[in-house]
């Protein structure tokens, strides 16, 4: 039980409030012990015996919560504001982010993670800027947008997974005539808290030999074989220096896990279940410092056992249909929708994908999460539940 509060008193000027309460394990209620509070007020003091159950808590208890978001109903309010709201400098970007409906209306789909639609009509360009902020897209469907990325115009097609480190100047221009949507995945509210946040603009127009097309940009050219690095490559900086993780390669690796283990040979991480991380080919750690990128695929008829986790996550349906829970919320998902596990929550997926509504037969869920802060600060846990 919590007995202090930090709303602003304006009988003492303090924002510390302080109330005795008669409990086990809490002291004797007398009037020197409010007297004492009231000095702790006056301090600005809060004693942990009146706090120790929220500060310290038994497990996490994340103010995020479970949510869902229908991808239908997003495309057709980021279309509806295709129309409406401009791209260029002010606004900056058309993207819309996901808020937690605990979060108390902030932009944040977890207390570190955010997430967004973005939306590019034909023939638009999103202007230059840069931030520390690590970001992300991943695309779920459509192509024609070129984001460019220090002057590299790298292509975004279905199923591609394109990480940005912090700092590195971008824009995006779209050169069909279809409008084009995709998910955003920053660490923002991470930065946010921890007052680490630059942003400067850029230019207000990219360059005619930026706003070309090519079907591979030059990361890709460097660093997109696999298992081969250039000699020739510079020492490493924050983040992957590989700007594009094509499709047909996560597929392929998903496709073939679960050809091992129907083979006998294994190769899922559970039965039904295979999975891959997307890695930084420089050193094979995470692509962003931040944020941990994953790809998962659920056979039709196969349930994940439910695992928690410190720290939080945003999926994506790309693929199939099936069944998600997360603690003691069930959705039925399908292509494009998006839903929070905030942290220490159980998850679970059952995959009911088949060949009218899966490409694969599989239900595929892209995942993000916060994992590298909590590796790095030796927070991370997991518990597989019976």
């Amino acid at each position: 039980m919590t007995h202090s509060s930090l709303a602003h008193d304006t009988a003492t000027g303090s924002p510390v409030r302080l109330q005795a309460v008669a409990a086990e394990g809490q002291p004797e209620v007398t009037p020197a012990l409010e007297e004492l509070y009231r000095g702790f007020e006056q301090e600005l003091l809060v004693p942990l015996w009146t706090e120790i159950g929220d500060l310290m808590p038994a497990h996490p208890r994340s103010r995020a919560v479970p949510h869902l978001w229908r991808w239908q109903r997003l495309r057709e309010l980021a279309d509806r504001a295709g129309g409406l709201v401009p791209v260029g400098r002010g606004g900056e970007r058309r993207a819309i982010a996901l808020a937690n409906p605990s979060l108390g209306g902030r932009p944040f789909a977890t207390p570190t993670l955010w997430a967004a639609i973005q939306y590019l009509m034909p023939g638009e360009d999103a202007p230059e800027h840069r931030h520390t902020q690590h970001a992300f897209r991943f695309v779920v469907e459509g192509s024609g947008v070129w984001t460019v990325v220090g002057g590299d115009p790298v292509p975004m097609n279905r199923g591609d997974f394109l990480p940005q480190a912090g700092w590195n100047w971008h824009a995006h221009h779209n050169a069909t005539s279809e409008p084009m949507a995709w998910i955003d995945g920053l660490d923002i509210p991470f930065q946010y808290v921890t007052e680490a946040q630059f942003f400067e603009f850029g230019r207000d127009e990219i360059s005619d030999a930026e706003r070309t097309t090519p079907e591979r940009s030059r990361s890709e050219r460097l660093w997109g074989h696999p298992g081969l690095r250039p000699l020739s490559a510079v020492p490493a900086t924050p983040g992957s220096p590989l700007l594009s993780y094509k499709w047909e390669y996560t597929n392929a690796a998903l496709r073939d896990q679960l050809l091992l283990e129907k083979e006998g040979f294994g190769g899922t991480v559970e039965p039904g279940h295979a999975a891959v991380r997307y890695s930084n080919p420089h050193d094979g750690s995470d692509v962003l410092p931040t944020l941990r990128a994953e790809f998962h695929r659920v056979a039709r008829g196969a349930e994940t056992a439910p695992v928690r986790e410190t720290g939080s996550s945003v999926y994506q349906v790309f693929d199939g249909s099936g069944v998600v829970t997360v603690g003691d919320r069930s959705w039925t998902v399908t292509r494009g929708d998006l839903f929070v596990v905030p942290s220490w929550e159980p998850f679970s997926a059952r995959s009911e994908a088949g060949a009218s509504d899966s490409d694969e037969g599989a239900l595929d869920l892209f995942r993000f999460s916060d994992a590298p802060v909590f590796e790095a600060l030796k927070l991370d846990r997991t518990q597989k539940d019976a």
